[in-house]
């Protein structure tokens, strides 16, 4: 652990303030005291971009910072690298960290996330894509609009997208919420939500309204009358809920279809 410090002038000695709620150096430790170079202190001084992020605890902030320092060490040429996911949600009960790595090169993802697995103890999900490619995942796929609706990026976001609605893309993403359907009972409360976010994307998504995290939620909570937390908990009375999510499934995919029939006319 690194703490950052600056020396102040005291009455008898100069000190060196470091906030107590720190993670390492407890009282008593003894420390070696060293000259940070001045390109050193303007790169720590870089933070993090929030966008729509409220909140984070300061565990998860070193996390972050130590996701964007192995990428950073490891390679070279890139474009950001954007955390997303459960890990931003208040609260310690995400799986894994979501990551998303711009980058035009072929870069070794198994062994970055091996490394991210290793210093953190929390197993990474890596997503390597190119600029282009994300740009078009915004423009035609909702969830891409949604996973940076509220992320946490190493550098400054700027995009600007149309969507272009692609019926047969949709086609193939709505297809893995059906999973619900056929797995119900063995599947966990955090993978019930993330098949319901995916499918409340894609209907946010054909009426051309915005695709967020708050968006997505509320809609839920309207469609199905539970909470967010209720589901994520599998707190579910089976057949009611189902009953509600055939509903809303079909009236997608119907509409998906319809419009793929009338494309080939």
């Amino acid at each position: 652990m690194e703490i950052i410090g600056k020396v102040s002038k005291g009455s008898k000695m100069d000190q060196i303030y470091i906030p107590k709620n720190r993670g390492g150096f407890p009282i008593g430790d003894y420390v070696i005291i060293t000259a940070l170079s001045k390109e050193l202190e303007a790169q720590d001084k870089k933070k993090p971009y929030f966008y729509n992020v409220k909140f984070i605890e300061p565990l998860k902030l070193r996390i972050i910072e130590e996701i964007f320092r192995i990428l950073d060490k490891n390679v070279k040429n890139y474009e950001n690298i954007i955390i997303t996911g459960s890990f931003l949600e208040k609260g310690f009960y995400f799986n894994d960290i979501d990551i998303l790595f711009i980058s035009d090169e072929k870069s070794k993802i198994e062994k970055f996330e091996q490394m991210i697995e290793n210093q953190t103890g929390i197993k990474p999900h890596i997503i390597l894509v190119n600029n282009k490619s994300l740009i078009q995942g915004l423009s035609t796929d909702p969830l891409y609009q949604s996973m940076l609706s509220r992320c946490v990026s190493k550098k400054r976001l700027i995009y600007k997208v149309n969507s272009k609605i692609n019926y047969k893309l949709l086609d193939l993403q709505l297809l893995k919420s059906k999973i619900i359907f056929e797995n119900f009972d063995i599947l966990s409360g955090s993978e019930k939500y993330y098949y319901l976010q995916n499918m409340i994307a894609i209907l946010l998504f054909l009426k051309s309204q915005k695709i967020t995290k708050d968006e997505i939620n509320k809609n839920i909570e309207q469609l199905f009358g539970l909470s967010v937390d209720k589901i994520k908990f599998n707190l579910l009375d089976k057949k009611v809920f189902l009953k509600k999510y055939r509903e809303i499934y079909n009236k997608i995919f119907n509409k998906i279809i319809r419009n793929i029939k009338n494309a080939t006319k």
